[in-house]
């Protein structure tokens, strides 16, 4: 629901960028394709930055950044750009 908000917030006054923190998480399958669909319409004028450990919110994705640990104490980030083309970054809603 305080999504649901945000998003009606944004369409009235948009914002440059928008943070979420594992929102998807509490998501069945159905709401997580209609909030994927939400987030990819709203990216054209938002940038938005996901924190997930969700797969298919990973594979809606354009960029992904990571941080991994390569030896104790020390992190590395990781980061994979998706060339997608347009048919494969549509979201279906069922």
């Amino acid at each position: 629901t305080a999504i649901t908000l945000l998003f009606s917030i944004y369409q009235v006054k948009p914002s440059p960028f928008c943070v979420l923190d594992e929102v998807d998480a509490p998501l069945d399958d159905v709401s997580l394709r209609r909030f994927l669909k939400v987030v990819r319409n709203f990216s054209e004028t938002i940038q938005f930055i996901l924190v997930t450990h969700n797969k298919v919110t990973m594979e809606a994705s354009d960029n992904i950044y990571g941080v991994t640990m390569t030896d104790e104490g020390v992190s590395r980030l990781i980061s994979v750009r998706f060339e997608k083309e347009k048919s494969e970054t549509a979201i279906e809603v069922n």
